[in-house]
């Protein structure tokens, strides 16, 4: 499977990736390589305890356009 993933620095300078279709899945990096390396695990454990649970895997996401 293939996800989009968001990735953005914080004040501290830690990476941080998360996947918009699946609610609170989030992971951290000291490198971007690092960060999204470790997403790819954290999406397949969220994946796990979303199946378990019962809950949709993913949630609907889309793009808008906006006028800037």
């Amino acid at each position: 499977m293939k996800f989009n993933v968001t990735v953005d620095r914080d004040e501290d300078g830690v990476w941080i990736v998360e996947c918009p279709a699946i609610p609170g899945c989030v992971s951290q990096g000291t490198t971007k390589e690092e960060a999204l390396e470790n997403i790819k695990e954290a999406i397949s454990l969220c994946l796990e305890v979303r199946a378990e649970q019962g809950l949709p895997l993913t949630i609907e996401t889309r793009q808008v356009e906006v006028a800037a």
